[in-house]
């Protein structure tokens, strides 16, 4: 299927839209609405399906208007979160803590999970890597540097006694979009890549890759949060009513999404032919669900070792970091209650 290149100058086109958009509204009013911001990625299931299939605006209420940004990137979001451009977004773990750690007064906070796994290292069919101990003199790719792949693969590098090329190790770490892997990976630019879905599992199906592993296989219990809502305090403190009702359609689109595996693809589809003017195949789609788990739990342990990960490849600064008020911790249900 020859849909790459068009998918990926459309995500060109949304991200510097959302840019645009983000620049154009930040002094505006935000009165009656909330902004929600979330990726053309299958573990961005959770805000896709809610808006596509209309729950966020049933559970909101016609009082308050939805606007949506579609980013391919967490420090885009943030750096709305931070610009008060958006409210809620959904991110991964790394700009999640980040996003903590650089706001004013904490202001940006974890409000729920999205997902779990999703994540794999995907081998190029010409490059000789059956284990780590290949990884010598190779070239992998990630999306961006200290976004969650990235934090992932320079860890296991250093657990397996390795180091990339700018620590003066032999492994050479590409960080560039999705996309861009994809481009490296047709022209053989590349030896492999540690990506999100669906982009494993395109590299998998569509260009001859090998799934070396499952990143939750390096994971205790096999999970970590791959998606994170994340929320303004400011926003959330203003408007705990419309939070509620968010966070309630948040839950219960989990619980469709589980119950519905092949509608939920057909609304994915259908949310990147309306996007994108392209979509992926049904196996491509169903392979890479079937690698994630989409759940509201945080996976709070692995967000601290994620953290800790961070922290010594240097990307959370000098002078150390403290993460015990990084969940907004929110009454949903005695809120909805005191509202009726």
């Amino acid at each position: 299927m020859k849909t790459r290149s068009a998918i990926s100058a459309g995500i060109v086109v949304i991200v510097s839209l959302s840019v645009l958009i983000t620049l154009s509204s930040s002094d505006t009013t935000h009165e009656n609405k909330i902004r929600i911001a979330y990726f053309p990625n299958i573990g961005h299931a959770i805000p896709i399906v809610g808006i596509e299939k209309g729950f966020f605006e049933e559970s909101i209420g016609n009082q308050t208007k939805i606007e949506t940004r579609v980013f391919d990137s967490g420090p885009q979001a943030i750096e709305s979160l931070f610009a008060n451009s958006i409210d809620l977004a959904y991110v991964g773990p790394g700009p999640a803590i980040n996003g903590f750690l650089n706001s004013d007064n904490h202001n940006v906070k974890i409000l729920a999970g999205a997902a779990s796994g999703g994540a794999s290292f995907i081998v190029h069919p010409n490059s000789e890597i059956n284990s780590v101990s290949d990884f010598a003199g190779k070239k992998i790719a990630t999306p961006q540097i200290g976004n969650t792949q990235d934090v992932s693969l320079r860890h296991y590098l250093s657990e397996n006694g390795l180091k990339p090329a700018e620590k003066g190790g032999s492994v050479t770490v590409y960080n560039i979009s999705n996309p861009d892997i994809y481009t490296l990976f047709v022209k053989g630019d590349i030896d492999g890549a540690w990506v999100p879905e669906p982009w494993a599992t395109i590299l998998e199906t569509e260009l001859g890759g090998k799934r070396l592993f499952h990143e939750e296989e390096l994971w205790p219990n096999k999970e970590f949060a791959s998606v994170l809502l994340i929320a303004n305090v400011d926003y959330v403190e203003k408007n705990p009513i419309i939070i509620a009702n968010f966070l309630r359609s948040h839950y219960e689109t989990v619980t469709w999404i589980n119950t519905n595996p092949v509608e939920t693809r057909i609304v994915f589809n259908n949310f990147l032919n309306s996007y994108l003017g392209q979509s992926l195949s049904d196996d491509v789609i169903d392979i890479a669900l079937s690698n994630l788990v989409i759940t509201a739990d945080p996976k709070p342990n692995s967000i601290f070792s994620f953290a800790e990960r961070a922290d010594a490849l240097g990307y959370l600064g000098r002078n150390g970091y403290d993460l015990s008020e990084i969940f907004l911790h929110f009454d949903m249900n005695s809120i909805l209650e005191e509202s009726t």
